[in-house]
């Protein structure tokens, strides 16, 4: 069959890395893809959210299969683009609809959805320009640390979290009055503050029955022991250490279970990933987010964990047989570090010429922000390249993926050299 995946980051050459080894997989293309996608795949210089130029390509190579691997196209919509068309409506679209797809798309939507379903997650209430003050009034009831969520999408960066009451106040009125994060902050949720410590599950669904990915937790902060700006991600584990036996129960009964029932009862159409980011509050984990796709760089060790032929089980998603399909997983440990362009995730430049990758042995280079220009292998955006690597313990790794960064360069480039440090 030929498959078409959206995207162009470090998660959709994880996802083409694995639906290359697929022997059901006849060709496959990435749109627009990077310097990694083109060499196992086709790529298209697409956009994801160009939904009629998408259409005309899956006409002409004649794709059986759409994987879609960030959320901007989910949140417009695009799986109800194919069905509503008859001539691509046969085409599986793995991703869910638009409806269901606002688990992501509005943090207040995801809120309604765990309170109605009893999932256990924090306490909160969304806020408006127009009632700015009554936000102010709430953020006075709660204890330090504050937390303000833009309501839309803001490309991982709409959660600010603050001690200070004054900042969050004036923070609160940056994201509401003065368009902080754009469309994205017209709304804003603010949340108690949980303390624990952060891990992601991956659930895969055909609507009706579900699977569980390994877990595996990433490190969103830019500074070494967790400091600075928010990032989309400079490295992740898996699986997570203090995830026990127990807990992982836990995390089914509690929280995945309800979430695929949830969906049936709110009639959510949903045929794909989702990935739920928890905390653990003592020992009970409690749901901080919902995200409608695969994390990143957390695919970079899921997906390079799972034994199973990836094809056969998009397949089997997408048809609503997933009961029938017997997860398999690697049981050694999958940890990936993130390199990325100096200044990030502020201002940085581009167009860097990226060498020593032909020089890695016993690891994975997951190309993100990277493209072929001139031959060369030249960054293209803030996270350019995640490292990945196997080890019978998440430390040994680590190690394996360090010593393969030591042969890697670019200008300015920059990674944390402490990933795992919590564990």
């Amino acid at each position: 069959m030929n498959i078409l995946i959206l995207g162009s980051g470090g998660r959709e050459h994880t996802f083409a890395w694995k639906i290359a080894q697929s022997s059901i997989c006849d060709q496959l293309f990435v749109a627009p893809g990077n310097s990694g996608t083109d060499k196992i795949a086709t790529n298209v210089n697409l956009s994801v959210t160009d939904f009629e130029a998408i259409k005309a390509l899956v006409l002409d190579k004649q794709i059986d299969m759409v994987v879609v691997g960030p959320e901007d196209p989910l949140v417009q919509g695009i799986h109800d683009f194919f069905l509503n068309d008859d001539a691509i409506k046969h085409v599986s679209v793995i991703g869910p609809q638009k409806e269901a797809a606002e688990l992501e798309g509005s943090k207040e939507f995801a809120k309604e959805f765990l309170y109605r379903h009893n999932i256990p997650t924090a306490a909160y209430e969304s806020f408006t320009k127009e009632t700015v003050a009554d936000g102010y009034k709430f953020l006075e009831t709660l204890n330090a640390p504050y937390v303000l969520k833009a309501d839309g999408l803001a490309a991982g960066k709409g959660v600010v979290i603050l001690n200070d009451l004054d900042e969050a106040k004036a923070e609160l009125k940056s994201m509401l009055v003065d368009a902080k994060f754009g469309q994205a902050s017209t709304k804003v949720v603010i949340e108690e503050f949980l303390d624990g410590i952060e891990l992601s599950c991956f659930v895969l669904t055909d609507g009706e029955n579900y699977k569980i990915l390994p877990t595996a937790k990433d490190y969103k902060r830019i500074g070494e022991g967790d400091t600075g700006l928010n990032t989309g991600g400079m490295g992740a584990i898996s699986p997570v250490p203090f995830a026990t036996e127990a807990f992982l129960n836990k995390i089914e009964e509690r929280i995945v279970k309800p979430t695929i029932e949830g969906f049936k009862k709110d009639r959510l159409p949903y045929v794909g990933f989702v990935f739920i980011g928890l905390i653990k509050v003592g020992d009970d984990p409690k749901v901080i987010e919902y995200n409608v796709r695969m994390g990143d760089p957390e695919t970079e060790v899921v997906f390079p964990r799972l034994k199973n032929d990836l094809v056969e089980v998009l397949q089997a998603m997408a048809n609503g047989t997933l009961d029938k399909i017997n997860i398999e997983i690697d049981e050694r440990a999958a940890t990936t570090i993130m390199l990325v362009s100096g200044g990030y995730p502020e201002g940085y430049e581009k167009g860097k010429v990226i060498s020593g990758v032909e020089t890695i042995e016993d690891s994975i280079a997951f190309h993100a922000g990277a493209i072929i220009k001139d031959g060369n292998i030249m960054t293209s955006g803030g996270r350019v390249m995640a490292i990945t690597s196997y080890g019978e313990t998440y430390q040994e790794a680590i190690k394996k993926s360090y010593q393969n960064i030591e042969k890697l360069h670019f200008d300015k480039m920059n990674y944390r050299k402490d990933i795992g440090f919590d564990l």
